[in-house]
């Protein structure tokens, strides 16, 4: 079984994502077998050459080792570890293309919109949301788990006709940034007053008004760690706090 630092919603892509996983000691060590490379080392090689494998059974037309997820690097932890508990902040990027320029038909990764976004404006709508708050109302909740989060960051930025909105916090709660990002385009496009998202957080309540922007713009770009002494700590906060 592998524990992941951000379970995102399908159709999401992750840049950036941190799993652990329980490993005997036995099993470590004969990793690299007649090999002179670490055991780290030889994981990585085994795990992408399954992944690879794997892919190519569902997708025939495939290359030879072409996969969608590619492990970067393993490494030992201490056993106090939690890839999920232990992350203080993750951080994921929203892509909107709202001029023709950036439009291109070969990218699943852009949210295409006629309306040209004031993103002055959505920055503005976004402050209100930073700190620690209920957000019940950009959340599907689950039964029994805390729907109080810190958000530590909110805001988009411009790059010609392709605007990024980027959003950190503590953890998101289930289609949490979807619905943020959904709620700060209606302000952009100018359907819904600036304080609209103000007046939603303070609602707590999930009904129809909510917003979900599509999946596939939305990128978990990264995870940070304390110190590793602080892994353990971290977890036990972290799952008393939410669930």
């Amino acid at each position: 079984m592998v524990t992941v630092a951000g379970r995102t919603d399908a159709g999401v892509h992750a840049r950036h994502q941190v799993v652990h996983c329980d490993v005997s000691r036995a099993a470590w060590d004969t990793l690299p077998g007649r090999s002179s490379r670490t055991a780290a080392e030889s994981l990585v090689m085994r795990a992408n050459s399954m992944l690879s494998r794997a892919a190519a059974s569902v997708l025939p037309w495939a290359p030879r080792g072409y996969s969608d997820v590619v492990i970067h690097k393993a490494a030992e932890v201490p056993p106090e570890f939690d890839a999920r508990f232990s992350a203080l902040w993750r951080e994921y990027s929203y892509r909107i293309a709202d001029g023709v320029a950036a439009w291109d038909p070969q990218r699943r990764d852009v949210l295409w919109l006629t309306d040209r976004l004031d993103i002055a404006a959505m920055n503005r709508a976004a402050v209100g949301l930073l700190g620690e708050h209920d957000f019940l109302s950009f959340c599907k909740p689950r039964e029994g788990a805390s729907t109080v989060r810190t958000l530590f960051e909110l805001d988009f930025e411009r790059h010609g006709d392709l605007v990024v909105g980027r959003a950190r916090a503590d953890a998101f709660c289930h289609s949490q940034v979807r619905t943020l990002m959904g709620t700060l385009i209606e302000v952009g496009r100018g359907a819904r007053e600036e304080r609209w998202p103000q007046v939603r957080l303070e609602e707590r309540s999930r009904d129809g008004n909510v917003i979900v922007a599509p999946p596939h713009p939305l990128t978990l770009e990264s995870v940070g760690y304390p110190v590793p002494s602080e892994y353990g700590r971290q977890a036990s906060l972290a799952r008393r706090f939410r669930g």
